[in-house]
């Protein structure tokens, strides 16, 4: 037969509930402290990488805009040398090669007695554009003029005078002869043009000349 259930039994199953009630609390409140303790961390990590990505992102548009005031000043400074080098140009081309144009070739025995500027054709698959075209009856000098005459720029040349009659189909009776002038000449490059069958036109001082001697023979087209 089973012990009675006395008052101390029962006091002290109410204190083992109540200790185990208080355990269970306790955790929970441990629970609850480390999932805020969590909550806090994320939120405040969240708050970091979004502190970090806001820098990044002042970081790249004023990386962007550095960019675009670099490329502004690259181009303005472009435009500039464009403009300087385009009016260094008509200035070499009207003041000193096309008023020299006549006497120099006149010169050479080529008895040319007019001239023009910026000849252009605009035929399909022959575009071209002469910087000066000088004639007389039925000869004819067309001259390259650049600030700088580069090698590139005297087989550019050829390349325009071997097609040349393509273009202006009514020179094709014509004796073309091809002649180069630059402020600036790239070093060899007078030679090659010379070698090309070329007259090369510099700049001395105050006026132009024709570089090649005597002995030069031009090429016709």
């Amino acid at each position: 037969m089973a012990d009675p259930i006395t008052l101390d039994d029962i006091y002290a199953l109410f204190q083992t509930s109540q200790a185990e009630a208080d355990r269970r609390f306790a955790e929970a409140d441990r629970l609850a402290a480390e999932s805020k303790a969590e909550a806090d961390r994320r939120a405040a990590e969240f708050d970091r990488k979004m502190a970090e990505s806001k820098a990044e992102d002042d970081r790249r548009a004023a990386e962007a805009a550095r960019s675009m005031a670099e490329l502004k000043r690259l181009v303005d400074n472009t435009t500039r040398a464009v403009d300087g080098l385009t009016t260094r140009w008509g200035q070499f081309v009207e003041n000193l090669v096309e008023p020299s144009v006549l006497r120099l070739f006149q010169a050479r025995g080529i008895d040319v007695q007019e001239v023009s500027r910026r000849m252009r054709s605009q035929r399909p698959g022959a575009e071209m554009e002469i910087d000066i075209f000088a004639v007389d009856g039925d000869v004819a000098v067309a001259v390259e003029v650049k600030s700088r005459l580069s090698l590139q720029d005297v087989e550019y040349f050829l390349g325009c005078l071997g097609r040349f009659k393509q273009s202006f189909p009514h020179y094709g009776d014509y004796q073309i002869y091809g002649a180069v002038a630059g402020i600036e000449i790239d070093e060899g490059v007078d030679r090659y043009a010379y070698q090309r069958g070329l007259f090369v036109i510099k700049q001395t001082g105050d006026t132009v000349t024709i570089a090649n001697d005597s002995n030069f023979q031009p090429m016709a087209w």
